[in-house]
């Protein structure tokens, strides 16, 4: 499905952003929000509603610059470090979707997960951003 990140890149080539499980995966998760918060009450738009949109695209986005910055490692980090922190609201804004009663159990479930998944690549490649310096 995805293509590995983190760790495993040494050696791998990346043609570009999209081809980061991490890209592919925030990418997915933002999706995923967007069409379920579809189904959010019209009085939660300019909250709740564009508040969960605006972070779970952000982090996808922050992947991507930071991708681009990869030569610099210390900008890669940060840009990888603020990923994490939108993913990481992103499952605030979830938390308050799932007590309004806007997102059943299982679909919370689903998104924590892959979140938490996020946020674990994530990590893998601040440690290592070596991993991802243009040769």
């Amino acid at each position: 499905m995805v293509a590995e990140s983190g760790a495993g890149a040494r050696g791998r080539s990346f043609a570009g952003h999209r081809d980061l499980k991490a890209y592919q995966l925030a990418y997915e998760l933002a999706m995923d929000i967007f069409k379920t918060s579809r189904t959010f009450p019209e009085d939660e738009r300019y909250s709740l509603t564009s508040q969960v949109r605006r972070s779970s695209r952000s982090a996808a986005a922050n992947l991507a610059e930071g991708y681009r910055k990869r030569q610099y490692p210390n900008m890669f980090v940060s840009k990888m470090a603020d990923c994490d922190a939108e993913a990481t609201e992103t499952q605030v804004w979830l938390d308050f979707a799932r007590d309004c009663g806007y997102l059943s159990p299982q679909h919370y479930a689903r998104l924590m997960t892959g979140y938490e998944e996020l946020g674990r690549i994530l990590n893998g490649m601040m440690g290592k951003p070596g991993s991802f310096t243009p040769r």
